[in-house]
């Protein structure tokens, strides 16, 4: 850092943002730099890591204990003992920060969370109610403490609205004389009220057909790399309607996001998408870890489905999701459709790029919807908290959500 700042001028950093556990070693580094670095103050390592503690920040950003990153302790003196990359910072000390020496912990691993609590002096989740599971998953680190006081935190997560805000939507309101400039799109939120109902519901129009030639785009080179012939995906052209209610579901594909909920009644659900009158269309984009046996498992279960002649036309799954095919897609869609499992949405911020862009959000009251739904801007899906049988509670749910939808 001291190089760093040398070379360009500017001050050294004082505030460090170990944004979760895979960041924690930053710590150690900044130990390390204030024991032995040659420039440095050569301090001990308790007082080290007290200087160290009192610039750092620690965000957690999974409830879910399985996305905490843990290690066997083994393999960590495997690479800080003998030969150390951090001289200065004894194997042990480093062992003692990422030890679950508390109750219910496991004396075998290394966590990498843990360690971020403890080399940081402030720390907070990404949403309130992430905040509230925070503080009970990790009260044992201040067994003193009641729940309600653990000293964790919520900073609500959110999104680039440069990024995410359609051209179309920004090319209108420049054409009305906002001063948008760079990242400030403030301008655009007070010249709302300035336009007719008519004149935003072509402009969502608009946005609906440019991400529908897209998705239909993406179907016909996913249909050929599974191998249909040209003459197999004719219907493709016909696919999806710029008319018709388009609800959006894209994310990663982790169990606990339930991509398939949707599908526990497959007759209701096709019945809403036939519906002579007032049918929908679905359009699912995701992406599995590759590691993730189960998440493919959904995947392949979410296309075969999609994949019936009856309803094809009204249903897509695309792959390969990343960010060139989102910025069309979050425009493009009417209603944005959420339905983890809560509470183990940390903040999950796709919903709010459908906000940024006209799009109402139909979700489970988890991560940032249940502190931003008001009853006015989407729908709540009811959860059935509590209900212990995941099946169960996965039937209720599905319900709920095809009530909302009828």
């Amino acid at each position: 850092l001291r190089v760093w700042s040398r070379i360009t001028g500017a001050p050294a950093p004082e505030v460090f943002h170990a944004n979760e556990g895979h960041a924690g070693f930053l710590g150690i580094e900044r130990i390390r730099e204030l024991t032995v670095d040659e420039a440095g103050p050569h301090l001990d390592f308790d007082t080290a890591l007290e200087v160290s503690r009192a610039g750092t920040v620690f965000t957690t950003h999974t409830p879910v204990p399985a996305g905490i990153a843990r290690f066997p302790r083994e393999l960590v003196s495997q690479y800080f003992g003998g030969n150390s990359p951090t001289p200065g910072v004894p194997v042990d000390r480093i062992l003692a920060l990422g030890a679950e020496d508390y109750d219910g912990g496991d004396a075998g691993v290394f966590n990498m969370a843990v360690m971020g609590f403890r080399l940081a002096q402030r720390a907070n989740g990404v949403s309130q109610l992430h905040g509230h599971v925070s503080r009970g998953m990790f009260n044992g680190l201040w067994p003193a403490f009641d729940e309600a006081e653990v000293p964790i935190t919520s900073i609500t997560n959110g999104v680039h609205g440069p990024t995410w805000i359609a051209r179309e939507v920004i090319e209108l309101a420049a054409s009305r004389g906002a001063d948008i400039d760079g990242d400030d799109t403030d301008a655009l939120w007070p010249m709302v009220d300035q336009f007719g109902d008519r004149e935003i519901w072509d402009l969502k129009r608009t946005l609906r057909t440019r991400f529908i030639e897209d998705a239909r785009d993406r179907m016909k080179k996913s249909a050929a790399k599974r191998g249909f012939a040209p003459a197999e995906t004719t219907w493709v052209d016909t696919a999806l309607d710029p008319d018709i209610l388009t609800i959006g579901f894209a994310r990663r594909v982790p169990t606990y996001k339930r991509l398939t909920l949707m599908l526990r009644d497959p007759a209701r659900l096709k019945k809403l998408l036939l519906d002579p009158d007032r049918p929908i269309q679905l359009v699912i984009a995701g992406k599995a870890h590759p590691a993730d046996e189960t998440g493919k498992r959904l995947i392949q279960e979410m296309v075969r489905f999609a994949d019936d002649p009856e309803i094809r036309h009204r249903i897509a799954f695309l792959p390969n999701y990343d960010i060139a095919m989102a910025q069309p897609l979050y425009p493009g869609c009417d209603v944005w459709l959420n339905n983890p499992l809560r509470p183990y949405e940390a903040c999950g911020t796709s919903g709010m790029k459908a906000a940024l862009n006209g799009g109402l959000n139909l979700s489970i009251l988890d991560g940032w919807w249940d502190e931003w739904y008001d009853g006015n801007n989407g729908w709540a899906i009811p959860s059935a908290d509590g209900i212990e049988d995941p099946d169960r509670r996965d039937d209720l749910e599905a319900n709920a959500l095809y009530d909302l939808l009828e």
